[in-house]
């Protein structure tokens, strides 16, 4: 089978991560595959090959010479199938196709929750015109699924749930905090308002009001990254949090860390909750997207979103009471049910579904 894979951009986000994973392990197993971004970024990226960019622009709604590019690997690499993984690949490829007139099946993969992005009765229109032409959809987890289908119930019969994965690998940590610091928190993630950092640092506040004996560790480099920067010196938290940007290695620090917090007010299934289930570190977020569905009382702590003074409760809770019955139970599933060995294979059989 020949797949052609869409990214977003050349960048070190969850999306872009886990698609060249996937693409590796289909590579593997003997399916021809390429990956093309839609916009220029500068990350390398771990895909064996090299990955060409639409040069697409940001700034325009009709990128004409983007579209006739894509419509030029489709003809030149001729697919079986099409997957946009995530944020404008959508759009491109169906513009592209609708433009240009190929006829290669669209998957697209849903790894948030769209309604969120639904602000106007315009862009509800415009995205019920793309998911019109996708012949197939595989949302990243029941919330994300039923998300979806709650705003365009067309596509219940044809989206399928198959969630985000993690790579096999012996986790060594080569991390070592200032010993000086009792207890660290890690949080990995872009600054983009979606994982809402400047929530972790009032939460943060309220932590270090009871004891000083703690750090916090911020892994991630984006656009709001130096305005956080700046909200976490008004509350005099200096002393108290380090910025690190972007890591190749962020599950060292994971593992290193005492425990991982995701105050995130918009996701689909964070794959940074199963490295750190996977690295046996505890595990505190806030219940959005479809977090509830790996986070639960067996396996970490689940917290109302926006409870910021039970969130702070909670980290000092875990910290004076950890669970190690919990850290084997999140190990075990994620070990069961979230290796993307086994994922690679689950989208390959959709794909042949939708084939057929």
């Amino acid at each position: 089978m020949k797949i052609l894979h869409l990214i977003h951009k050349h960048q070190n986000r969850g999306a872009e991560t886990f698609t060249c994973q996937l693409s590796n392990h289909q590579s593997k197993i003997g399916h021809e595959v390429k990956i093309v971004a839609v916009y220029n970024g500068e990350a390398n990226l771990n895909w064996k090959d090299s990955i060409e960019s639409l040069i697409g622009d940001e700034n325009k709604f009709i990128d004409w010479k983007a579209w006739k590019k894509l419509s030029e690997y489709v003809n030149d690499f001729k697919p079986d199938i099409i997957q946009a993984n995530s944020g404008d690949t959508l759009k491109y490829a169906v513009l592209s196709k609708i433009t240009f007139g190929w006829k290669t099946p669209i998957i697209f993969r849903n790894a948030s929750e769209v309604g969120q992005y639904l602000n106007s009765n315009s862009q509800k229109m415009f995205n019920y015109l793309l998911y019109r032409k996708v012949s197939g959809v595989a949302s990243v987890s029941k919330k994300s699924k039923n998300d979806l289908i709650g705003h365009f119930s067309f596509l219940e019969k044809k989206t399928t749930i198959i969630p985000i994965g993690l790579e096999e690998k012996t986790v060594i940590s080569r991390i070592k905090f200032d010993s000086s610091r009792r207890y660290n928190i890690v949080h990995v993630g872009g600054f983009s308002f979606e994982k809402n950092h400047e929530g972790l640092i009032r939460i943060f506040r309220k932590v270090v009001d009871q004891r000083k004996d703690i750090h916090l560790h911020l892994i991630g480099d984006g656009p709001l990254k130096s305005q956080i920067e700046n909200f976490s010196n008004e509350f005099a938290l200096n002393d108290y949090i380090s910025f690190y940007g972007f890591v190749n290695n962020p599950l060292d620090y994971i593992k290193a860390a005492d425990l991982l917090v995701l105050p995130s007010i918009i996701e689909g299934l964070p794959g940074v909750l199963l490295e750190a289930m996977y690295c046996k570190t505890p595990v505190i977020a806030y219940d959005v997207g479809g977090i509830s569905e790996i986070v639960k009382s067996q396996t970490g702590t689940l917290m109302k979103k926006d409870d910021k003074e039970g969130f702070a409760n909670a980290i000092l809770e875990k910290i004076d009471h950890p669970d190690l019955t919990q850290l084997e139970n999140a190990y075990n599933m994620v070990a069961r049910n979230y290796m993307n060995k086994k994922l690679a294979t689950k989208f390959l059989n959709f794909y042949k579904e939708v084939l057929e």
